[in-house]
């Protein structure tokens, strides 16, 4: 876990395999993060979000009950699973509630709408919401050269400080 990051009361985080948490991150108040992983630099997460593994249960074996069958904590090939891993960009806001399954990537600057259900890959800078979540919309309007500037400006914020002598 990196520098100047927050996990807010009652939220739950653990990987088995591993999770980064990029600098200036803020995890709100009854999280539950539970995947492999990248969250990157500059993230808001809101209250009550679940970014939670696809498949980290096998409920594919007959005669096993689900309760019963590998998971991810047990089963490196679970574990390891693409399915089973996240990677959000820097820049991004997750609202409240809203939930984001494993096995997708969360573009830079993107934002979740509160209560959405994410499934499938995030756009860098795009709004998604709804269950499951779409596209409703575009930071900065989607000009480029206004989203251009905004990475420059990200860079130069988490650019290394050089020391002073």
């Amino acid at each position: 876990m990196d520098s100047d990051v927050h996990i807010g009361i009652l939220s739950l985080l653990w990987a088995s395999r591993g999770l980064s948490i990029g600098e200036n991150t803020y995890i709100g108040k009854f999280c539950t993060i539970q995947v492999n992983g990248r969250i990157g630099r500059g993230v808001k997460i809101a209250n009550n979000v679940g970014i939670v593994g696809r498949l980290d249960h096998d409920y594919r074996t007959p005669g096993v009950l689900i309760r019963d069958g590998r998971w991810i904590g047990t089963d490196a090939v679970l574990a390891e699973a693409p399915e089973n891993s996240i990677d959000i960009g820097d820049d991004v806001w997750v609202g409240f509630g809203a939930v984001v399954l494993s096995g997708i990537t969360i573009g830079t600057g993107a934002i979740i709408a509160a209560g959405a259900v994410v499934i499938h890959d995030v756009e860098p800078f795009s709004i998604v919401g709804g269950a499951p979540a779409r596209k409703i919309g575009m930071r900065f309007d989607g000009d480029e050269q206004t989203i251009a500037t905004h990475r420059e400006a990200i860079e130069r914020r988490f650019a290394p400080k050089q020391k002073q002598r």
